[in-house]
């Protein structure tokens, strides 16, 4: 019975270090996401594609894609298509 109720003390903590991790990580990755945002506008003038946010903040493409989407509302940004067909987005000045 010992050997039992050990098991589960021990796949509970580890389940609950795993969340720890897992939110921790998200945390970064938002962190790392708005650190990379704002230094595009300023770098960019105020332009930025997917790409550029995705490899300045090292996030995988649909969570940088998501976060970016939200910042589009949230400033009213609009698309603009270079003439290589390269979609950026134009944010208001700072």
């Amino acid at each position: 019975m010992a050997v039992l109720e050990y098991l589960l003390v021990m796949s509970l903590l580890g389940m609950t270090g795993f969340v720890l991790f897992r939110a921790a990580e998200s945390k970064s990755k938002q962190q790392r996401l708005t650190d990379a945002f704002y230094r595009l506008l300023e770098d960019r003038d105020s332009c930025i594609s997917l790409i550029q946010l995705s490899a300045t903040a090292r996030v995988e493409p649909m969570l940088a894609k998501q976060y970016l989407d939200e910042q589009v509302k949230i400033f009213g940004a609009y698309p603009e298509v270079d003439n290589d067909g390269n979609t950026y987005y134009r944010f208001p000045k700072m």
